[in-house]
């Protein structure tokens, strides 16, 4: 049987790390990610190229890391971008499927 907010353990959410971000540069980020190109990445959220790139901006100066490197016409993820995909994945699609879900 699913848990209930009212049986759930109390919530332990650090809500100054969340104040800091807006959650929608995750799913820039993963988009980026997954099209390993901003022009693509754009087209895929519906957005314009400029506005990628700004996210993009914010992600980097947040996580103090490049995050993408062009190579060619290929953006290749960084060892920080690699680990972050990893993580953010799987809370990405549960976040996706209670979504679908409501």
């Amino acid at each position: 049987m699913p848990q209930t907010l009212h049986t759930l353990p109390p919530s332990k959410i650090d809500l100054q790390i969340f104040a800091e971000i807006d959650l929608n540069l995750m799913v820039v980020f993963m988009v980026i990610y997954e099209e390993r190109n901003v022009s693509r990445a754009a087209l895929k959220l519906g957005v314009g190229q400029p506005a990628v790139s700004g996210s993009l901006a914010r992600l980097r100066k947040r996580f103090d890391d490049r995050l993408f490197e062009r190579v060619g016409n290929r953006m290749q993820p960084t060892a920080k971008a690699d680990e972050m995909a990893v993580e953010l994945a799987p809370a990405i699609r549960a976040i996706e499927s209670v979504l679908s879900r409501c």
